[in-house]
């Protein structure tokens, strides 16, 4: 009872907090749109279809290395200037595009340099936001504002693909920038970026000397925040068999219209994200987190067997139920296990764990699957998520 009468005290939806979510939902929409569309442009100008994937492997690789600065910057530096500094940066590059449309080269310039600005607006929004939210219920304010991802990834590359289509790539850079420049817009009109690095920066203020340069040794990552980076890390893992292998394993067994798969694991995402939160900070993150695993492992295991669009299908409900409760607990875990002036660290350290099990994932998956076949690297996956499941109940107890 005292702990429900707590969680109604802290209020969640402050106008800070709903600005930041807007910002990332905007964000979010315009990387979508180019997320989907891009390796189809490198084949459109004749590249290769390795150099199509290079387009996404360089992206996310540059995303990963800039992180690992980007997260202290925002401990010293305040959180204000460097989003505006990346939603710029991310403006800059995707009106180039335009300018890049009919070069390989030229693309996977642009590419890395989007990494980078892309990098730099994500961990700012994520460290923002986990600032705004109150402590006793940062699981469930971190669901809330994954569901901004979880819409964007929804409308986003359907916005993208249809643009494509219907227009032109001009077009398509012309609107991406729009979302950009919107979110820009969104965090000039707050002053609550500032106000709210004001009580961070106050912590920093206060620290000694000796501390301050303790802290500049350990500048890149946060430790107390790599128990659930490392359980992302897996998880993500598996979850780059199914935004990378899917359609292509699908293809094979001949199913068509698997693109609902991706619409319905988002919707299911959004629903347990509105649930699960308020469950994790009230009795504990194992009673989310654990279930959310068991029901990723799940998911996995039918799709190894999966030879119909209804199977596929409802592996997509079950895995999006699970992934939407896991990852918010893992975030507010990352968060609430740091101290208050290393947040921003932390959630560089988190999101680190998410590029980089999407890069290992992408190869390891892609070794498996061509030596022994799609099936195979959902089944392995499955493996991976009971180490993760063992793993977590052998060690919670001592954070």
């Amino acid at each position: 009872m005292e702990s429900t009468k707590a969680l109604a005290l802290e209020k969640l939806w402050t106008m800070p907090f709903t600005l930041i979510t807007v910002v990332n939902f905007l964000t979010y929409v315009g990387n979508f749109m180019l997320l989907s569309t891009l390796p189809l442009l490198v084949l459109h100008i004749g590249g290769s279809k390795f150099m199509a994937g290079l387009i996404t492997g360089i992206y996310s690789m540059t995303a990963f290395i800039s992180r690992l600065q980007i997260g202290p910057l925002l401990d010293r530096k305040g959180r204000t200037s460097i989003l505006l500094a990346g939603l710029s940066l991310l403006l800059i590059i995707t009106v180039s595009y335009n300018t890049a449309a009919y070069s390989v080269i030229l693309l996977l310039m642009l590419r890395a340099i989007h990494g980078v600005g892309w990098s730099t607006v994500t961990t700012s929004t994520s460290t923002i936001a986990s600032d705004l939210i109150p402590a006793i219920r940062r699981s469930e304010g971190m669901g809330f504002f994954g569901i901004s991802i979880s819409v964007a990834m929804v409308i986003g590359p359907g916005i993208g693909l249809y643009i494509m289509e219907h227009y032109s790539y001009t077009v398509l850079f012309i609107l991406s920038a729009c979302f950009i420049i919107l979110a820009l817009i969104t965090s000039f009109s707050a002053s609550y970026c500032r106000q709210n690095c004001q009580g961070t920066q106050q912590v920093n203020d206060k620290t000694t000397e000796h501390t301050a340069k303790q802290n500049r040794k350990l500048a890149i990552i946060e430790k107390k925040a790599l128990w659930p980076s490392f359980l992302f890390f897996i998880i993500v893992t598996t979850y780059s068999t199914i935004m990378i292998f899917l359609p292509p394993y699908a293809s094979d067994k001949g199913v068509t219209d698997i693109g609902a798969f991706f619409t319905i694991t988002a919707l299911a995402m959004m629903f347990t994200r509105l649930t699960t939160g308020r469950i994790a900070d009230r009795y504990g993150a194992a009673k989310v987190v654990v279930p959310g695993m068991v029901l990723l492992g799940i998911a996995l295991q039918i799709l190894s067997v999966a030879t119909s669009l209804p199977t596929f299908l409802f592996a997509a409900v079950i895995y999006g139920l699970g992934y939407g409760s896991v990852q918010p607990a893992l975030n507010a875990l990352a968060i609430s296990l740091a101290p208050a002036e290393r947040r921003g660290t932390a959630s560089a350290t988190f999101l680190c764990a998410q590029d980089m099990g999407g890069i290992l994932g992408a190869v390891i998956w892609g070794i498996v699957a061509q030596a022994f076949g799609f099936s195979y690297i959902y089944s392995a996956s499955v493996v991976l998520i009971i180490i993760a499941v063992i793993w977590y109940l052998a060690t919670a107890k001592y954070r």
